[in-house]
C-alpha cells in the first residue's frame, strides 16, 4: 500500500519530483502544479495540505488541499480553490484511493463543513455531486485556416469583422492593461475582483506557462485581454476582461481567435475554454464557437451540511448583494473586493 507524504511549501526539491508526476500523469492538470501551494498560501493566506501518494519511494498520486474558512461562505476543505479542476491525480487506484481516505479524515480533523474535490471525471456515484457546471475543450488544428473553417459561420464573421477594424494583439509582460480591462469588467457584472497581486504573482510563479494576452484598437486603445495558462500541449484562457467598447469592435471574439491561431502556431493540441455555468451567457458564446460541453464532476463529502454548497452568482441570496456591488465606486471595490473574494474560491 502506498504511504501518505506531504509536501511542505518552500521544499523545492520535493516541489520538483511532485511537479515531474504531475505532467507525466494523464489525470493531472495545470491546478495541480505545485506552485499553486504558494500562490494560495501567500497571496490568499489559506493553509494547504499537499498530500502525495508514494509507493517504493516514487510519487503515484497527488492530491492538493487548501483550507477556505468564512463566516459567508462557509468552511470547507478544497481541491481546489481558484481552479476549475483539481482533485486526485495518481497513476493506480490504490494510490487515489488512500489518497481521498486522507483526505476525508483530515477534513474531519479539521472540522470542516465539506470536502470538494473538482473532478473533470466521475469518481464515485454515491458521493453527493455539483452538476451546475460543465467545461469546453477542443482540438486545435494544425492549419490555420482550417481552424477559421471550424468556427461557426456566426461566429467566424464576428472574428473576421474585427481582422476587418484593424484591431491588434499583443504578448504583455505585466498584467497592467490586464488588470484594468479585468477590473472594470466585472465590476459590471457586480463581483468582486480578485486582487492585482494575484495575477503578478501567477506570472511571477509560472513564468512563460501564464501569459497575457491584449487585443488593442487600430488606435492603439486596449480594448480586450486574457489571462492564459499553457500545460503540456494545451492552452487554458482562463481570466479575461474586456472594455465597454470591445463588443461593437467584435474585440472578445478577435481576441480568443487571435489566442487559438497563435496556439496552432505554437504546435500546441488542444484549446481549453474552461468552466461555465449552463445557461449563461459564457455557456452560449462557447457553444457558438463550435465548442461542445462536458459535465464537470464536483463531488463532496459533506459532515456539517445538508447540502452541497452553492456559492455562485446565479444563488438567488447573492442577488441584492450583486445590485449593491454594482453601485459602488470602481476604486473601493477593487479595494474591497479581495475581503471578499479570497473566501470563494
Amino acid at each position: 500500500m502506498p504511504s501518505i507524504q506531504r509536501l511542505a511549501p518552500g521544499d523545492s526539491g520535493h516541489a520538483a519530483a511532485w511537479d515531474e508526476f504531475v505532467m507525466a500523469c494523464p489525470q493531472a492538470t495545470f491546478f495541480h502544479r505545485a506552485g499553486w501551494q504558494r500562490i494560495l498560501e501567500h497571496v490568499f493566506g489559506h493553509r494547504t495540505h499537499y498530500l502525495c501518494a508514494v509507493t517504493d519511494n516514487r510519487i503515484t498520486g497527488v492530491l492538493p488541499l487548501a483550507h477556505v474558512k468564512s463566516l459567508l461562505f462557509g468552511n470547507a476543505l478544497t481541491s481546489l480553490p481558484f481552479a476549475v479542476y483539481g482533485g486526485v491525480a495518481a497513476s493506480d487506484e490504490a494510490s487515489a484511493a488512500a489518497l481521498e481516505a486522507e483526505a476525508s479524515a483530515l477534513a474531519q480533523r479539521l472540522g470542516v463543513q465539506h470536502l470538494e474535490l473538482r473532478h473533470r471525471e466521475r469518481r464515485h456515484a454515491d458521493w453527493p455531486a455539483q452538476d451546475l457546471y460543465v467545461t469546453f475543450r477542443k482540438a486545435i488544428l494544425p492549419d490555420e485556416e482550417a481552424n477559421m473553417l471550424a468556427i461557426p459561420r456566426k461566429q467566424r464573421a464576428m472574428v473576421r469583422k474585427g481582422i476587418k477594424n484593424g484591431l491588434q494583439s499583443a504578448v504583455d509582460a505585466g498584467e497592467d492593461r490586464f488588470f484594468r480591462l479585468y477590473a472594470g469588467n466585472v465590476h459590471r457584472h457586480g463581483t468582486p475582483a480578485l486582487p492585482r497581486r494575484y495575477f503578478a504573482e501567477l506570472q511571477r510563479e509560472f513564468g512563460s506557462d501564464c501569459e497575457v494576452l491584449t487585443v488593442s484598437s487600430a488606435e492603439g486603445r486596449p480594448l480586450s485581454s486574457v489571462l492564459s495558462f499553457y500545460f503540456r500541449d494545451e492552452v487554458l484562457p482562463y481570466y479575461a476582461g474586456d472594455d465597454e467598447a470591445a463588443r461593437d469592435l467584435a474585440a472578445n471574439d478577435f481576441k480568443y481567435w487571435e489566442l487559438m491561431r497563435r496556439s496552432c502556431a505554437r504546435g500546441l493540441k488542444l484549446f481549453d475554454y474552461g468552466r461555465s455555468k449552463q445557461g449563461t451567457g459564457p455557456y452560449a458564446f462557447k457553444k457558438n464557437w463550435g465548442f461542445e460541453p462536458t459535465p464537470l464532476h464536483y463531488e463532496y463529502q459533506l459532515y456539517k451540511r445538508d447540502a452541497v454548497p452553492q456559492n455562485n452568482p446565479a444563488n438567488a441570496r447573492y442577488k441584492l448583494m450583486i445590485q449593491a456591488w454594482r453601485r459602488l465606486p470602481l476604486g473601493v471595490a477593487n479595494w474591497l473586493g479581495p475581503h471578499i473574494v479570497r473566501n470563494l474560491g
